[in-house]
């Protein structure tokens, strides 16, 4: 690892396992709470955790650029980008429901190069960096040797307008839920792509997602040896709103299920 990631992991996981501090003592206190849209929450602990994030990789990192979920940061067109979620599953939350995280990747000339998320509640550190692998408190992280999808357990999660747009997952959810073992919606992008590289999900689908909810997670899977893409089976990007991750072995039957009509009655 070269000497300038070996920096920008130091102060990344520092400034996470930070904000999940600040995020743990707040859990369960009287919250501030506004509303970006009909349900779509956001907390003043999102607010103050993305302050603390951004303020301390601008300060190490002056002449980097920014994309993070609660603040539109002027742009540079420099090579290196942070893309930040400063705490994913603010409705968990806002509710008192101690699943959430702090997702923190770089990209680096259009790659996504660094991965870092921290779910505080169990002070787990996941950290990638690309061609290095992925780890886990320091210990390396490999996808589940599982399959076939029959005997997998799989994660997703449903977009906030779900009751409005068509393209909502239920058809999806329900497609799969005759065709693995089980699915757990937890509410989390990050921390679920967290649990398919570290072998305790299989898989995980999810549409209408942003760059910012998996930036990280896509790539501590590769790093662990999980394969991701597209709904399609094509080359996947932070900046495409579909995304399919998987230990590889059952990744080839979950884009069979997506490719599926949908059932009757239920919306696609």
């Amino acid at each position: 690892m070269t000497p300038s990631m070996e920096k920008f992991r130091a102060v990344a996981t520092a400034l996470a396992r930070e904000a999940g501090e600040l995020q743990r003592a707040s859990l369960w206190q009287p919250l501030q709470i506004e509303h970006k849209g009909t349900i779509d929450l956001v907390t003043e602990v999102d607010k103050a955790s993305e302050a603390l994030l951004v303020g301390g990789l601008q300060q190490a990192f002056p002449q980097h650029d920014f994309l993070a979920e609660e603040n539109v940061y002027a742009g540079r067109g420099a090579s290196h980008k942070w893309i930040i979620d400063p705490l994913d599953g603010t409705t968990n939350f806002a509710h008192g429901f101690p699943w959430f995280a702090v997702s923190m990747a770089l990209e680096i000339d259009g790659e996504i190069c660094l991965g870092v998320v921290y779910h505080p509640m169990m002070n787990e550190l996941f950290c990638a960096v690309k061609g290095e692998g992925a780890e886990l408190n320091g210990v390396r992280l490999q996808v589940s040797p599982r399959s076939p999808l029959q005997q997998s357990l799989l994660a997703t999660g449903f977009p906030y307008d779900s009751a409005t747009d068509k393209e909502n997952n239920f058809a999806h959810f329900a497609n799969f839920q005759m065709s693995c073992r089980g699915i757990r919606r937890a509410g989390a992008a990050a921390l679920d792509l967290a649990y398919v590289a570290a072998g305790r999900f299989d898989g995980f689908w999810e549409s209408k997602l942003k760059p910012w909810d998996v930036a990280a997670g896509e790539l501590l899977v590769r790093e662990a040896g999980g394969r991701v893409s597209s709904f399609d089976g094509a080359a996947y990007s932070v900046y495409n709103h579909r995304i399919v991750a998987s230990n590889g072995l059952i990744h080839e039957e979950m884009l069979a299920v997506l490719g599926r009509a949908a059932p009757t009655g239920v919306s696609s």
